[in-house]
């Protein structure tokens, strides 16, 4: 029984789930995977199931119907990691653009080095590691980082990352009801969420690779989500009570 699972949410991931599925259960620790499916069109579920019988203990899918956002998807597999009895869980994008290999050095960060929370960053001290972005792209996301951590004093540089490991005990004090995005920004959401418990984050560097297979599922709307959404995110914090890390 590995102690780790790793979440990836899927919608029309058919040319890249079953390599990413290899490529995670070919590293020297042993990770566990759950696939979280939003009624992908394209087959990716069946693909997972046909893996199944190829990993039986270690492949897991969740099938939802039709598309509930990212938000949603993370939420309902951080319950089934607790259920399962998993101690670090895993946010993982299926389209390569997340670094296989970075597992072992976020799980080391979480399991050895103190962090509550590790995030896979692309912008530590301020240096862009992203490939095959639009420079506008590129330029959007970076700012948007800067812009959250000036409006709610997060400590993280890459505040949208989505690359991440929990601890067990995180999942177990955030209060999932009051997680209130399901795009993008429930990347920042959980984060804040995280340091306002009083929890460690500490960030591992990535190069980002853009997808190669597939098509992006990123928009306009997510970053404004993100970025009018933050405002409402740090007053609303004035007024709520964050449970405590325990000590």
């Amino acid at each position: 029984m590995s102690d780790s699972i790793v979440l990836i949410p899927t919608y029309n991931e058919k040319e890249n789930i079953e390599k990413i599925i290899r490529a995670v259960f070919a590293l020297p620790k042993e990770f566990h995977i759950l696939v979280i499916d939003d009624g992908s069109p394209d087959g990716t579920a069946a693909i997972v199931k046909r893996l199944q019988g190829e990993f039986p203990q270690s492949l897991h899918l969740m099938e939802r119907a039709g598309k509930q956002g990212l938000g949603t998807a993370y939420i309902a597999g951080f319950r089934w990691t607790l259920e399962h009895d998993y101690q670090y869980c895993f946010e993982m994008d299926a389209d390569f653009s997340h670094p296989v290999p970075k597992l072992l050095e976020l799980y080391e960060a979480c399991s050895a080095l103190g962090a509550d929370v590790a995030v896979g960053s692309r912008y530590v001290n301020n240096v862009v590691n992203v490939v095959n972005w639009p420079i506008g792209r590129v330029l959007m996301s970076f700012y948007a980082s800067k812009y959250v951590h000036i409006v709610t004093g997060l400590p993280v540089a890459d505040t949208t990352a989505g690359f991440v490991c929990y601890r067990r005990s995180v999942l177990e004090t955030i209060e999932f009801d009051k997680i209130k995005f399901k795009g993008y920004a429930f990347q920042i959401e959980m984060k804040f969420t995280a340091y306002k418990c009083g929890f460690t984050i500490k960030e591992v560097p990535i190069v980002f690779v853009n997808r190669v297979e597939g098509t992006s599922k990123m928009s306009g709307g997510i970053f404004s989500e993100a970025l009018f959404g933050v405002i409402r995110l740090k007053i609303s914090s004035w007024f709520r009570h964050y449970p405590q890390k325990s000590r």
